[in-house]
């Protein structure tokens, strides 16, 4: 038996999920999240053995002159291992982390139905995040064999390095793409896959500004986009999405994250009473604006909005918005006002009134705006709603 096959078949029989190696140092590997040290020392000749067998000639020689090296590789009837080779302290090392062959079901892995149903979506940013070795890639990876099963679709995985090995089903076809071996960074398969007809796109890691903004970008063409990121919790994701944007362009980025992002699962593997690891989640999904909140949103801000019209107080108009109507808000302090300024400048204050009470009080005539309201609230439109109203018991009744 190989040395790389020993020592693999070793750490699966301890129930392992790492195996760190290091030449003229002890074997240890990671059980349950502890580490558990082997009396059994790795020589530099086994580790020469080790490297070849793991890696082959090409890229043991690119290790060699880089001191760093991901990729993956299978163990034909053992297990898929990602690979991590780095040198420390002047001597080889290399980290191993087992990846079982069988693609992991959802409904073993106890992922919440509210998170698979994000697969049924055909837009949209959907995220796993959580510290390394959580279980972010295994959690998708299911994610993506739910939706091959059961949508047709075309999914393209950008990963480094690829991890699980997924097959085209009777349903859907899927294209996995290494970097450094099919392409050369996330950014550039990013912006070549909204040319390759995907309908999902899987993004290993999402490192940088460049890979992030062309993540969101194609979540916002109507695509589906599936990426990881190391964040502690769901809030504190968008937080990290924004933050990587540059001062000038978080305003634009919050806007662009709050209308593409589709979901988040942070998750983490905690020891359960039995030693062993269960999952710990926690999941946002964006489920909009529910519509009983727009129409007591409508009712609340439309008679508000008529009154300064006829107050003349045209001016406090992106203040009448509320809070939760952040788009409008967006859009009329950064679109409408500038379109309107010069037109806004041409038109008597006693029109549209003014901020400066100095100059202006801006008279109103109450008795006459009283009438105007009374109007409104006893149109037939308002009479027809009123009664609907009367029959919808489901909703809280409106004081």
């Amino acid at each position: 038996m190989s040395i790389a096959r020993e020592i693999v078949s070793f750490a699966m029989k301890a129930g392992s999920s790492d195996i760190h190696l290091e030449e003229e140092s002890p074997i240890a590997v990671r059980v349950n999240s502890d580490i558990k040290i082997s009396p059994q020392n790795l020589r530099s000749e086994d580790m020469d053995q080790l490297l070849l067998e793991l890696i082959g000639a090409d890229k043991l020689n690119e290790f060699n002159k880089t001191g760093d090296l991901d990729t993956s590789i299978g163990l034909e009837g053992l297990s898929r291992l990602r690979i991590n080779a780095y040198v420390a302290n002047e001597k080889r090392c290399l980290t191993l982390r087992l990846l079982p062959n069988d693609l992991p079901n959802w409904k073993d892995l106890g992922l919440p139905d509210a998170f698979i149903n994000l697969a049924k979506l055909h837009r949209g940013l959907v995220l796993c995040t959580g510290p390394t070795g959580s279980g972010k890639s295994t959690t998708l990876a299911a994610f993506i064999n739910c939706m091959l099963e059961t949508q047709c679709r075309h999914v393209l995985t950008i990963e480094d390095p690829i991890e699980f090995i997924f097959n085209h089903t009777k349903n859907s076809i899927i294209h996995q793409r290494e970097v450094k071996r099919d392409t050369d960074s996330f950014s550039t398969a990013l912006r070549a896959a909204l040319r390759e007809d995907p309908d999902v796109i899987y993004i290993g890691e999402m490192r940088d500004l460049e890979t992030i903004q062309l993540a969101i970008t194609a979540a916002e063409t109507g695509h589906l986009v599936l990426g990881t990121l190391h964040t502690s919790s769901a809030a504190k994701t968008v937080e990290r999405i924004v933050d990587v944007f540059p001062a000038d362009q978080q305003e634009q980025a919050r806007l662009q994250v709050s209308t593409s992002l589709a979901g988040i699962m942070s998750q983490t593997l905690c020891k359960n009473t039995k030693g062993k690891r269960s999952l710990a989640y926690e999941i946002m999904v964006n489920n909009g604006i529910k519509e009983e909140s727009a129409y007591y949103e409508s009712l609340h801000e439309l008679p508000l909005i008529a009154n300064l019209v006829a107050r003349k107080k045209l001016y406090e108009m992106n203040n009448i918005i509320s809070d939760t109507a952040e788009y409008g808000c967006y859009l009329f302090n950064n679109d409408a006002i500038p379109l309107l300024k010069d037109f806004f400048n041409s038109i008597d204050s006693d029109i549209i009134g003014t901020d400066d009470l100095s100059k202006s009080n801006n008279p109103v005539d109450e008795e006459r705006l009283n009438v105007v309201n009374n109007n409104i609230r006893g149109h037939s439109i308002e009479k027809i709603g009123s009664e609907l109203r009367q029959h919808m018991t489901s909703m809280k009744n409106i004081k």
